[in-house]
């Protein structure tokens, strides 16, 4: 049976179009590197837009905000629109900005507006935490209640969320839904097409947290009727530890006005008229805030040369290939079974995001540094899940079937024995 895997996956790199993208990228010494779901890797190319972003401010100084290469005035500007094909954002829908959480407080606060018998905001139990915080202080600063007005669909089995369970509560006192494209533990892709079309047909404003798809998944979101939307730009997007994220407001709302105000959200043309009556841009840049951390944000214009020269829709096909396939070896090679290990990942292509998550209930935990230790790089989260991203620019199915492999003579060998149940702070 291991032999059988091994030769399909030399079959299949030997077909991958993406092969070439690999060497393109820096991989850690001595690793398989499956962690590309919580930080990408750097990029060469990456690198190269960080240097020369260097060299402008070594060599131009103040003058690099409107002389540099991509001036920097600009930049949030042009990396939006770089991006918008990856998400399916209009003209000004897309901007690089903030950072995910302020992007969300930043956006619940101009489409949240509670009044009459509308006051509450839909959300599920298994978000990241992070989401979770930002709606209950915005709840909080319209001077309500979020052990009221916070509503969290709940999950039948703990991994996964129904789609149907979510419109069945957009009831009439909703006046707002909030959700992930993709649950951070269990890959669970939801239908955000079918969302939104049911919360715009009982006039709900609806946005999307898409950290743990944007880059992996294609989105429509200017088709599919998408209010606003945040993502991070350091996971699949590979631009680095805190690397500033994206924020999109759908067109038909440029109009409203940004509560989180800030100078970088002025219009670009009359911004240095130091106006005290702010007038913000008509786009989605008028939700900046402050300045953009141009040296930080400077690697997102390398990672993005690659993305689109290997097109979004290429990078989704080969992500389903390499997850359907490690799934494959996990339900058949003989070394798996009898070990309490389960996958709470949807098997449907159309469910399933960028990566597989492994459940099991007492020895997850060490089951991932035995993993760590042969030299592979995954994931885990609280309380029984090993999360795998088999990345598409940079993962090859050979290190998926030798992964799987590994993980059979882990468990057949106990060897997770061996380590601490002491979780460290990142694991």
């Amino acid at each position: 049976m291991e032999d059988f895997f091994l030769q399909k996956a030399k079959q299949l790199d030997l077909n991958d179009p993406l092969s070439g993208f690999r060497e393109r990228f820096y991989i850690p010494t001595g690793t398989v590197y499956l962690d590309g779901n919580s930080l990408g890797l750097l990029s060469k190319d990456a690198e190269e837009s960080l240097m020369r972003v260097l060299n402008e401010w070594k060599t131009l100084g103040i003058r690099g905000w409107l002389e540099a290469g991509r001036p920097w005035f600009w930049f949030a500007e042009q990396i939006g629109e770089m991006a918008s094909e990856l998400v399916g954002a209009g003209k000004g829908e897309l901007i690089f900005t903030g950072t995910t959480t302020v992007n969300i407080h930043s956006l619940i606060s101009t489409f949240y507006n509670p009044g009459g018998s509308k006051t509450k905001i839909l959300a599920d139990e298994l978000n990241f935490p992070s989401d979770i915080y930002a709606l209950r202080g915005q709840i909080l600063q319209k001077g309500l209640d979020p052990e009221k007005e916070l509503l969290l669909v709940p999950s039948a089995d703990g991994k996964t969320i129904s789609e149907d369970k979510i419109v069945s509560m957009m009831t009439g006192d909703v006046a707002l839904v909030y959700l992930p494209s993709v649950l951070f533990t269990s890959a669970q892709l939801l239908d955000m097409e079918y969302l939104s079309r049911e919360a715009n047909k009982r006039g709900i404003p609806i946005g999307f947290d898409c950290s743990h798809s944007a880059g992996a998944v294609p989105h429509h979101f200017s088709k599919w009727g998408v209010d606003f939307a945040t993502f991070c730009s350091y996971k699949y997007l590979n631009g680095g530890p805190g690397c500033t994220a994206f924020l999109y407001i759908n067109k038909k709302h440029f109009d409203k006005e940004p509560l989180m105000a800030g100078w970088f959200g002025y219009i670009k043309e009359k911004q240095f008229d130091m106006s005290l009556e702010f007038e913000h841009e008509k786009s989605a840049g008028g939700w900046q805030i402050s300045s953009p951390g141009v040296l930080g944000a400077s690697t997102m214009e390398g990672s993005l040369k690659i993305m689109l020269e290997a097109g979004i829709e290429n990078i989704r096909e080969k992500s389903l290939k390499l997850t359907a396939f490690f799934r494959e070896m996990l339900e058949k090679l003989p070394a798996l079974k009898g070990h309490d290990l389960k996958i709470s990942t949807p098997g449907e292509d159309s469910r399933r995001g960028g990566h597989i998550a492994i459940c099991h209930n007492k020895e997850a935990l060490r089951i991932n540094e035995a993993l760590k230790k042969r030299g592979y790089i995954p994931d885990f989260r609280t309380p029984d899940t090993i999360r795998i991203a088999p990345v598409a620019l940079y993962n090859s199915f050979e290190e998926v079937y030798h992964l799987a492999v590994s993980l059979g003579e882990i468990m057949q060998g106990r060897e997770y024995q061996k380590f601490e149940k002491q979780r460290r702070a990142i694991s």
